[in-house]
């Protein structure tokens, strides 16, 4: 905890004199979103209040935000949690996921299309991915289907998808083996940016659809696996 709290500390400068409950969510979000703080942890009222310099009530009212959009939990007489999600849980993000994600690339124009953050979150991954450092990669991934939302230029779908893939995110942190999940992705992603780059908009469609089928089935083995395992006697 001691090194999430530093980085929160860090954080603190990005809240200047109006510090808002919307802020620190958008903080805590990001911290959740980028694995600082893993599923099941909880979150201390005075530690993180302390490390961001903002009163009790902004950050109960942050955090009652980020309960609302499915991150946190709030256990009577225990505190608030970062949520541990369910199988039905990952298999409705998915489900938000092929709606939204594939809308976007289907309502998109004609060519070109401003791609340049897609590019560059492809190039991250395979960074990461040469530095064996899969956590970066999923980070990666995620930035990744972010921009492809983005192409949408819409505030309200970029806005409903953040908590979406926040909680994704919260999904990948109980995968023992992030590189079995993520490694195959690098490769799908340049296919979905390629057919994009050439204006292929049905191409990078079906790509797009196999793809999240894919990693539904992969991310929701594992927590059939991880359900077995726990409940075994």
């Amino acid at each position: 905890m001691a090194e999430q709290l530093a980085g929160l500390a860090d954080d603190r400068a990005l809240l200047g004199r109006t510090s808002t409950a919307e802020r620190v969510s958008d903080i805590l979000r990001s911290r959740v979103a980028d694995g600082y703080f893993p599923p099941g942890t909880r979150l201390s009222e005075d530690s993180i209040g302390g490390a961001l310099g903002v009163s009790r009530n902004t950050l109960r009212e942050a955090f009652r935000l980020l309960t609302h959009e499915r991150l946190l939990v709030h256990e009577l007489n225990r505190g608030v949690f970062v949520r541990v999600l369910s199988v039905e849980d990952v298999e409705d993000i998915y489900r938000t996921r092929a709606l939204v994600e594939c809308a976007v690339v289907r309502g998109l124009g004609e060519p070109p299309y401003p791609l340049r953050g897609m590019a560059g979150a492809v190039a991250a991954g395979e960074t990461a991915a040469a530095e064996d450092d899969w956590k970066a990669v999923g980070t990666a991934n995620i930035h990744f289907h972010q921009e492809l939302v983005a192409l949408a230029r819409s505030e309200r779908t970029d806005e409903l998808m953040r908590s979406v893939f926040a909680e994704l995110r919260l999904a990948f942190h109980l995968v023992d083996d992030p590189r079995r999940l993520h490694e195959p992705y690098l490769a799908r992603n340049r296919q979905i940016l390629r057919a994009l780059e050439t204006g292929e908009r049905d191409g990078a469609e079906g790509l797009l659809e196999t793809y999240l089928a894919d990693s539904l089935e992969r991310v929701v083995e594992v927590y059939r696996r991880r359900v077995g395992e726990e409940s075994a006697p």
